[in-house]
């Protein structure tokens, strides 16, 4: 005789419908069983339900979409989205992304002035709380389809003996031509991880639970590596992968 099922019914129903994910019996994108019908199976009340698809919105198995149900999502299947990273310099001396997308800011980013935090710091090579120039920016692209978070920081030590003294720079893209015309040669280095997002990042990035954003600093060096600047991209982690070219 088997030995009986000790865990909470909630989490039984979890590990039934995720074993069913990752088996493919619930294919990635089709309805899960309805509320209703896992509430008869177990011999559960729909809350108890509602309990076990909130463990597995938590970890990212699941969607619930309002008025059509809840969808499973597979942690094999390939993101809708593949973006190249990089920046490269055209022949008229532009600073593009190697992606192509042309991004439109919501709003017009202006510059605040903050104080640069250790770990930033330490990227930037710094004293922490150095004052910095900073853009926020939420950006979309694809009418709307695509959205990402982007945050420019330029340290005001990099700015010495230039015209920037007396007025901001412009944020990143525009940023890499105002740096190049001051005489840098600038390449770049991007350091990429995943972390669940803050809350009002998920509300702008439109995340559902338990979806992961991607986070990617970029830093702006000369040719003898200094760093000059630092941007910051909180992008949807999950219809989403990064290309690298090596």
């Amino acid at each position: 005789m088997p030995p009986k099922n000790t865990q909470p019914k909630y989490r039984q129903i979890a590990e039934y419908l995720r074993e069913g994910i990752l088996n493919g019996t619930f294919p990635a994108g089709q309805p899960l069983p309805s509320e209703e019908s896992l509430a008869k199976q177990f011999g559960v009340t729909r809350p108890t339900v509602r309990q076990g698809l909130t463990e597995l919105r938590a970890s990212g198995l699941v969607e619930a979409i309002m008025g059509r149900g809840t969808f499973a999502r597979s942690p094999h299947g390939r993101p809708s989205h593949t973006r190249p990273r990089g920046v490269r310099r055209t022949t008229d001396g532009r600073y593009v992304e190697a992606d192509g997308i042309r991004w439109t800011d919501a709003e017009p980013p202006v510059a605040t002035r903050t104080d640069a935090p250790l770990a930033l710091a330490d990227l930037l090579r710094i004293p922490p709380g150095e004052p910095m120039f900073t853009y926020d920016a939420l950006q979309t692209a694809a009418q709307g389809r695509l959205r990402q978070l982007h945050r420019t920081y330029v340290p005001f030590s990099a700015l010495l003996d230039t015209k920037y003294e007396e007025e901001a720079p412009p944020p990143a893209p525009e940023l890499y031509a105002a740096l190049a015309e001051l005489g840098h040669e600038l390449h770049f280095t991007e350091y990429v991880r995943t972390r669940m997002p803050l809350p009002d990042q998920a509300q702008a990035l439109r995340l559902a639970d338990g979806v992961p954003l991607l986070h990617v600093l970029r830093v702006t060096l000369t040719e003898a590596d200094k760093p000059l600047a630092l941007e910051e991209f909180h992008l949807p982690g999950d219809e989403l992968e990064l290309s690298f070219k090596l």
